[in-house]
């Protein structure tokens, strides 16, 4: 299997939405760096709107992921709902 990974500024809009990512994907590694949090992923990483919006108890927008977001790698499948990172077979 090949690791799929998000990269996302280290600050106190994001900490809940790593919580959630972690929620989702138990299998993940997490990496804490002083500006930076990267979560690594073999195979796949889904990122879900509603767990999100549980950690930060109000409505939540996948596209608000790209403000803070700093880099990924894998294949983006993004719904209104999702956001899934894997690389094709």
């Amino acid at each position: 299997m090949s690791t799929v990974f998000i990269a996302l500024q280290t600050n106190e809009d994001t900490r809940p939405i790593i919580d959630a990512i972690m929620i989702d994907n138990p299998h993940a590694k997490v990496n804490r760096d002083p500006a930076m949090v990267k979560i690594n992923a073999e195979g796949r990483l889904d990122i879900h709107r509603t767990t999100i919006e549980e950690q930060l108890g109000r409505d939540f927008d996948l596209q608000e992921l790209q403000v803070n977001l700093i880099t990924l790698s894998g294949h983006v499948d993004e719904t209104e709902d999702t956001f899934s990172l894997f690389w094709n077979a």
